[in-house]
């Protein structure tokens, strides 16, 4: 449960921190997207530490349980399964920035799933 906690509050930063970046407009997500689609290089490198922590955490946090842990175990694979497809299909991630239409509501999504995973980190 130790490690859960951690990968919670490790995913609560990145996703509240980022969220608000994209809600306040000092990150436009989709022109990240779209620089890494135009660099082969840069979408290689993501896959690859996509695939790196993919790994990482199926190999330590593969827990099935009907808790909120699960949220973790299916970040992991989902790591894991996104960064092979990068890797493999490179334009993979133009057809993913397709759905993204409103970068805002990326945004709010990311700070209020960052804030879901902080309360089971920080205060569960």
């Amino acid at each position: 449960m130790e490690l859960s906690i951690l990968i919670a509050r490790t995913i609560s930063i990145i996703y509240v921190s980022t969220g608000i970046a994209v809600i306040i407009g000092t990150l436009d997500y989709n022109k990240i997207v779209k620089g890494l689609i135009d660099s082969q290089a840069l979408n290689f490198f993501f896959g690859a530490v996509a695939i790196t922590a993919g790994v990482f955490l199926v190999e330590h946090h593969n827990l099935w349980e009907q808790n909120w842990t699960l949220i973790i175990t299916l970040i992991s694979w989902g790591l894991l399964l996104g960064g092979i497809l990068v890797v493999i299909f490179p334009k993979f991630l133009a057809r993913y920035n397709q759905l993204i239409k409103n970068s805002r509501l990326l945004g709010a999504f990311m700070t209020l799933f960052g804030l879901l995973m902080g309360y089971f980190g920080f205060f569960k």
